[in-house]
């Protein structure tokens, strides 16, 4: 098949390429020694929402993953896997989850009809609308609604970050990675921070899935 538009890509590549080794000889050697993000992005993969050029960082800084409507399901193994990673082995300071304004996943989510496999995942979303329904059954209004949904859906999936293992017993460790909760609005560009209080949710979280005491007997185990 010949599509223009496929072959443009690696014409666009190679230049990309030029364009980076004009200014910095070694920068392609530099990024392949190693990486130490400090960033672990979690996002939707609508390609309208790119995390790079929204945050204005480089290629190294952010550590990302992406799916359908910014979900963190913890049964998800590649989710958990990356957090791990994130955190045990790349030692990121802060895991932000980002969701947007008109995001796609989350309309599909109120449909009141099925999209076959998609289904298993939407029903993530589907249950935070069902956690949260008083409040937005309050929306006369759909976009609204649906913007606060997203909010919401933030926060939900945030909490669900510091329910992981790895996240509880690297912050007891070591104070980090500190959890955020984003909101970009691809209307006009405007990247916001929620502010989630995540000092509070961690200590909500820590009423039922405490894992303080665990941490102190593998320091001992360390020690001797």
């Amino acid at each position: 098949m010949n599509d223009p538009k496929y072959d443009k890509i690696f014409d666009d590549n190679l230049k990309w390429v030029q364009d980076k080794t004009n200014k910095q000889k070694d920068f392609f050697s530099r990024h392949y020694e190693e990486q130490t993000p400090e960033y672990l992005y979690i996002g939707c993969s609508d390609s309208r929402v790119p995390a790079n050029e929204i945050t204005g960082l480089e290629m190294g800084d952010l550590f990302v993953h992406r799916n359908i409507a910014n979900v963190v399901a913890n049964n998800d193994i590649n989710m958990m896997s990356v957090l791990q990673y994130a955190v045990d082995v790349l030692e990121v300071k802060h895991i932000v989850v980002c969701g947007h304004y008109g995001c796609g996943g989350l309309n599909a989510a109120m449909q009141p009809h099925s999209f076959g496999v998609l289904d298993n995942w939407l029903r993530n979303v589907r249950d935070v609308y069902r956690f949260h329904k008083l409040e937005l059954d309050e929306y006369d209004n759909y976009e609204a609604k649906m913007d606060r949904l997203a909010e919401i859906n933030v926060e939900e999936q945030c909490m669900n970050v510091i329910k992981n293992a790895s996240i509880q017993e690297s912050y007891i460790r070591k104070g980090i990675p500190h959890v955020h909760g984003w909101i970009y609005d691809m209307r006009n560009g405007i990247l916001k921070d929620l502010k989630i209080n995540f000092e509070g949710m961690l200590k909500k979280v820590q009423e039922i899935y405490n894992l303080e005491e665990d941490v102190k007997l593998k320091k001992l185990r360390e020690k001797y």
